[in-house]
């Protein structure tokens, strides 16, 4: 993509743009604003699939009343460890985060925490919630169910979702471990970026209606999952714990993302959070984070790389760039948010 598709806005007037257009498409302030700082978090990061990309179908889909903008939210503790966090089919930005919020508490009461959150919207990059719990010197899982758009190992048709896995962990002196992955080879979200950039994607990653691989990201019918049966594997085990777990609608009976959108999506979500003091000496901990960091950094490079990274460093770094340049948006992104459409 060449420079002049892009526009590079700095941090807090990318938000501001983000949060105008969802409240112009009747999206109340307060969810506007967590949605909003979860987009600039992606974006800032290099994770563009999750930031302004999402943009018009947050809007389209709040006008066309997909999201429940006045829920009866309810966290229920079932245990000393336990609980769901019933979101109510609100914007899943606002219910992860609040759900995590709790998690991290009982965490520090009590050792470790598990909380489910029931029936909400799509919640973003779901490392941002991972790393909340990094940053209070614990350790988290954060797994999230998505809709059916993934051809199991061995099938033609699509199951499961991209039913991405986070985990974080603290350390001492320095950004958190951060590891934010889908299960397929490359999320729902790069498919629309190359489209907004109009890219071509890997034949590896996608493929057609009939079950062969494409490299032009508007015929995409379905991804695939990394590592063939691995991926399979993994993406099952996220659809248990976020959606049969929890009573949940699974696989291929989960709310499409782009049908329908003013049906509610139904999604779960769910937060393991472990408190280290529980299971050994903190600060032994914090250190062999530090010494594993240092070790991976100390080896040599292979070649055609600069040095070995540890999860989530690569995007601390693009985080520092953006902060000087300014965050690069496409153009045709641009020209939507300073317009009045919704869609």
């Amino acid at each position: 993509m060449s420079e002049e598709n892009l526009v590079y806005i700095q941090h807090d007037e990318l938000r501001q743009l983000f949060k105008d257009k969802l409240m112009h498409a009747g999206m109340p302030e307060k969810y506007a604003d967590k949605v909003a700082e979860l987009m600039i978090f992606a974006d800032a990061r290099g994770i563009h699939s999750h930031g302004a990309v999402r943009l018009q179908y947050y809007a389209e889909r709040t006008a066309k009343g997909g999201f429940n903008l006045e829920p009866q939210i309810e966290f229920e503790q079932t245990g000393p460890s336990t609980a769901i966090y019933h979101a109510d089919n609100t914007l899943g930005h606002y219910a992860a985060y609040h759900a995590m919020e709790e998690a991290i508490r009982m965490a520090e009461e009590n050792g470790i925490a598990a909380v489910g959150v029931k029936e909400m919207g799509h919640s973003g990059a779901i490392g941002y919630y991972v790393k909340m719990a990094a940053e209070k010197g614990l350790v988290a899982l954060s797994v999230c169910q998505s809709d059916p758009m993934v051809v199991p190992f061995g099938g033609s048709k699509p199951y499961f979702g991209t039913n991405p896995i986070a985990f974080g962990a603290p350390r001492e002196n320095g950004a958190p471990i951060v590891f934010d992955m889908a299960t397929t080879v490359q999320a729902w979200g790069k498919i629309l970026d190359a489209r907004s950039k109009n890219h071509s994607i890997p034949d590896t990653w996608a493929v057609d209606d009939k079950g062969e691989p494409t490299t032009d990201p508007y015929k995409v019918s379905a991804l695939l999952p990394v590592a063939g049966p691995k991926g399979y594997g993994l993406m099952m085990m996220v659809d248990i714990l976020s959606g049969s777990l929890l009573g949940l609608p699974f696989g291929q009976h989960v709310t499409s993302m782009y049908e329908d959108y003013s049906q509610y999506r139904r999604l779960g979500q769910f937060h393991l959070v472990i408190n280290p003091s529980y299971f050994g000496d903190e600060k032994q901990f914090l250190e062999q984070m530090n010494q594993m960091v240092n070790e991976l950094h100390d080896i040599e490079p292979a070649q055609g790389f600069d040095q070995v990274y540890y999860p989530g460093e690569i995007q601390e770094d693009v985080v520092k760039k953006y902060e000087k340049s300014g965050i690069p948006i496409p153009e045709s992104i641009y020209d939507y948010m300073k317009s009045d459409k919704i869609y």
